[in-house]
């Protein structure tokens, strides 16, 4: 059994070890805690790379009114609550990375869900949603260029 003693021992001969092991893992959680782009999520900049480079499908998952107002361009709507009949009709090959877009990012979390419990391996979330977007000043579609998924 170690004392007291012995511990605090430890800790000061190993203040340094525990420093570095205390800041990694605060950095490993800060993206989450923050809304970042945790675990299934990308940044604005990282889906501008997808739709360009892999040919990323954005599919946004709010209300219609709401992208009939403005959205990201060249997305199709899909609202949430129908995300799990109509994504395979309108992404034929579920290896296309899939993009989904929602006001803030929440939903957008649970679009990705639902489409990876349906096959889509490469179905993220938009870190910061329609609003990150905006802020970082990418392209939108207003009311009269209109995309709707079938």
């Amino acid at each position: 059994m170690k004392t007291k003693g012995s511990i605090v021992q430890f800790i000061l001969a190993n203040w340094m070890l525990i420093l570095v092991a205390l800041a990694s893992g605060g950095m490993l959680l800060w993206p989450a805690m923050a809304g970042g782009a945790g675990l299934g999520a990308v940044t604005p900049a990282m889906a501008v790379q997808a739709m360009n480079r892999e040919k990323a499908v954005v599919i946004d998952v709010r209300s219609e009114a709401e992208f009939a107002a403005e959205h990201v361009q060249g997305a199709k709507h899909i609202a949430l609550a129908d995300l799990g009949t109509r994504l395979a009709a309108e992404v034929k090959n579920k290896a296309t990375p899939v993009i989904f877009v929602c006001a803030k990012g929440n939903a957008s979390r649970r679009a990705t869900l639902v489409a990876k419990q349906q096959g889509f391996e490469q179905a993220q979330s938009l870190a910061g949603g329609y609003k990150a977007w905006v802020d970082a000043g990418l392209p939108i579609a207003k009311a009269a260029n209109v995309t709707k998924a079938a």
